[in-house]
């Protein structure tokens, strides 16, 4: 496995987890508010919304990074 792969791999592990952590923590929060049993929910919703968002991450990541790089390079030769 070659290291450029190893990082990509990586990097979706901890963007697809930290967005899903927050995402549904804020989610479960705006629907739901803050009751007894808020974490119970909030983790409920996370492993759920985690696989799906390593999935988007893994699959779309490289076509993202590719139109950002569009992007930003006509801004870069003025």
């Amino acid at each position: 496995m070659s290291n450029q792969f190893k990082t990509r791999l990586l990097f979706s592990v901890v963007m697809s987890a930290l967005m899903s952590f927050l995402m549904t923590g804020w989610v479960t929060w705006l629907n739901l508010g803050f009751g007894p049993d808020y974490t119970a929910r909030w983790m409920r919703a996370f492993l759920a919304a985690w696989p799906a968002a390593f999935t988007i991450v893994m699959l779309c990541g490289p076509t993202v990074q590719r139109f950002c790089q569009r992007m930003v390079a006509p801004a870069q030769a003025r």
